[in-house]
């Protein structure tokens, strides 16, 4: 009956303003968390944005707070496959009636305010966190920083993992643009752990005019791998660990970010070195270059820009046999970076449409890629089911599958892959 609700809840929330729709801002949000929440919940908030690597940053996050034995609560977005994956205390989705009272909670508190899907399931988690009690919260911002919803808490520590090209038409055309907005999570007097080596000037300009107290990578703190252990070297300790169980070169830099976050605590939330490796050995995040098959090997990854696909492209390598794409994409996506970033990578695409408000049609994503061109045989599909389902029959034991394009293609593809796994 509880999940039913939730569902009702959620079609409910979609049909008033669907999950796509975007309205920054704060005003509208503050008014509703005042009513709802007096006051912060008392423990440690970190706050995480960037264009790519977030989920992955918080998940390492939950994974060392839980090793340590602590209770974190954990809100991210959007989820893969149930709704609960958004919101987690001590280790574990919400339960589907909790979710749905603090969906009501919202609802009676908002009374005029218009809110959108995202402010009022964010909203929602803030009231779950309050209830729940926990050691520590986890927030995953969901788009920019300085005007998302979940810039109503105030961090202890927030961390920036990168800046790249991606939602350029509300966070602005530039990478100083996009990290200006990042920035915004920030606070006066307040840690800020920025993972992007390569930096636009303007990010360091605008924490120096919050007065927040930056830890840069490469300048205040650092990490390098020596075969299977990572060294992290920040606030004047060294950090011996293992790497992180996550899958992708680019997990490394996302785990210095973690511990740099944890460390810039410092006695309010000290954790030994012990459990930061078993929370990095133990962290999981479904869809982040996720192998799920052998014979073909299968992969899924949420990878949407060009930052994430070339990265994908790094992880890949060269390969020897046939090399299977299914590939679709939201709208507002910058197709053609993705396509030049993954160019060499496969043998053939099969470029799927999706069925959603914001998803585009197989034949205007294939026109995108017939724009560089890419490399490869190209086939447009109805669907990205059938597009598995075509990849699978065609697929030999040596060959490779690689499912991408943006969290709802993952999703989309989940149910097929899962069973012929």
């Amino acid at each position: 009956m509880t999940d039913r609700a939730l569902a009702d809840w959620l079609e409910r929330l979609e049909r008033r303003s669907p999950e796509s729709r975007i309205d920054l801002g704060l005003d509208r949000v503050r008014t509703v968390y005042r009513r709802l929440a007096p006051r912060q919940a008392d423990c440690p908030v970190i706050t995480v944005a960037g264009t790519n690597g977030k989920g992955s940053v918080v998940a390492m996050l939950e994974a060392m707070t839980l090793a340590a034995g602590l209770r974190p609560f954990a809100y991210s977005s959007p989820h893969l496959i149930e709704f609960g994956e958004r919101m987690r205390f001590a280790g574990e989705p919400a339960p589907a009636g909790d979710i749905v009272a603090a969906l009501d909670s919202v609802e009676r508190a908002r009374d005029e305010i218009a809110l959108t899907y995202f402010e009022h399931v964010t909203l929602a988690a803030l009231v779950l966190a309050r209830e729940t009690g926990p050691d520590i919260m986890l927030l995953e911002v969901g788009l920019g920083g300085r005007l998302d919803a979940v810039n109503v808490i105030d961090a202890d520590v927030a961390v920036i993992t990168s800046i790249g090209l991606d939602h350029t038409d509300w966070l602005g055309p530039t990478r100083a643009d996009i990290a200006r907005e990042k920035a915004g999570v920030a606070r006066a007097g307040q840690p800020v752990i920025v993972g992007e080596k390569r930096r636009p000037p303007a990010l360091e300009a605008v924490l120096q005019r919050i007065g927040a107290v930056p830890l840069l990578a490469g300048r205040d703190f650092s990490w390098r791998c020596m075969g299977d252990r990572m060294l992290v070297k920040t606030g004047g300790r060294l950090f011996r660990l293992p790497r992180p169980a996550m899958a992708g070169q680019w997990q490394i830099a996302n785990a210095a970010c973690a511990v740099t976050a944890l460390a810039a605590l410092g006695d309010r939330l000290e954790l030994d070195e012990t459990a930061m490796a078993r929370g990095l050995t133990a962290a999981r995040l479904p869809g982040r270059f996720q192998r799920l098959s052998e014979a073909p090997a299968v992969f899924v990854d949420v990878a949407h820009n060009g930052a994430a696909a070339r990265e994908l492209a790094s992880a890949l390598g060269d390969f020897t046999g046939r090399s299977f794409a299914v590939f679709s994409a939201l709208a507002g996506k910058d197709i053609q970076a993705v396509g030049r970033a993954l160019d060499t990578c496969f043998s053939d695409w099969l470029v799927a449409g999706i069925d959603c408000d914001r998803g585009l049609s197989a034949s205007t994503i294939d026109a995108e890629l017939a724009q560089i061109p890419v490399s490869g045989r190209r086939e447009t599909v109805e669907s990205v089911p059938r597009a598995v389902e075509i990849a699978l029959e065609r697929a030999d034991h040596q060959d490779r599958i690689v499912v991408f394009g943006s969290f709802r293609t993952v999703a989309e593809a989940w149910p097929i892959l899962k069973q012929q796994g």
